[in-house]
């Protein structure tokens, strides 16, 4: 297959996978022989084993990072921090996509970012919207949700200095009575504890108005 042909092909795609491109006349070795001579000449960018995008000066769409961190790993949906960013809950922007899985815990470093997944039972997997942008559907954990992952996973003792430090904002998005049953299905007492101080955070927070 010519670039040209290729280019014709994936063009109009945001990201390219290579199983997906094994038709035609042409073997899925000597498409996979092809795809590595692109990359070594810098046409395309691997961002794992059979996941690339065209390089900039031949992308003719936007990428949604939150989209790319739904295909690299599945099944899996934006959680923690990188959550919490996009629900406006907190100032800083994160540099790390960090999402859960029910699969093993990876991490890939590229030039759109570094994307880390952390493994959750499957029991706990749920919670999250899907969100479309320039075509690329990507799946985002609730704000209760993103919460609850974040002192599940990260096993933080929860106090008001913490929640001081988290510099949590936007509180009117929480929904208490979501936020109440979903710790509940963690069926952890250090998530229903760490759920009672967060409703103690946000009562003092002026009923919820705490925004920078």
């Amino acid at each position: 297959m010519k670039w040209d042909d290729f280019l014709k092909l994936v063009g109009n795609l945001p990201v390219i996978e290579t199983e997906h491109l094994f038709v035609g006349k042409l073997s899925p070795e000597a498409i996979e022989v092809q795809i590595s001579r692109w990359e070594k000449t810098g046409k395309l960018v691997q961002l794992k084993r059979g996941i690339y995008l065209l390089s900039k000066s031949y992308r003719k769409i936007e990428l949604y990072e939150p989209y790319v961190a739904s295909i690299l790993k599945r099944p899996s949906y934006l959680s923690l921090e990188k959550a919490l960013e996009y629900h406006g809950m907190i100032p800083e922007a994160v540099p790390v996509y960090t999402s859960v899985t029910t699969k093993r815990p990876a991490k890939f470093i590229t030039e759109l970012g570094t994307f880390d997944y952390r493994h959750i039972r499957e029991s706990l997997f749920w919670g999250y919207n899907s969100v479309s942008v320039n075509k690329q559907t990507a799946f985002i954990a609730s704000p209760e949700k993103a919460l609850l992952d974040l002192l599940y996973l990260k096993k933080a003792r929860i106090s008001l200095d913490y929640l001081e430090e988290l510099r949590l904002q936007n509180l009117k998005k929480i929904n208490f009575n979501k936020l109440s049953e979903y710790a509940k299905r963690f069926r952890k007492q250090g998530i229903l504890d760490g759920v009672e101080m967060i409703k103690r955070y946000i009562k003092s927070s002026k009923k919820g108005e705490r925004a920078l």
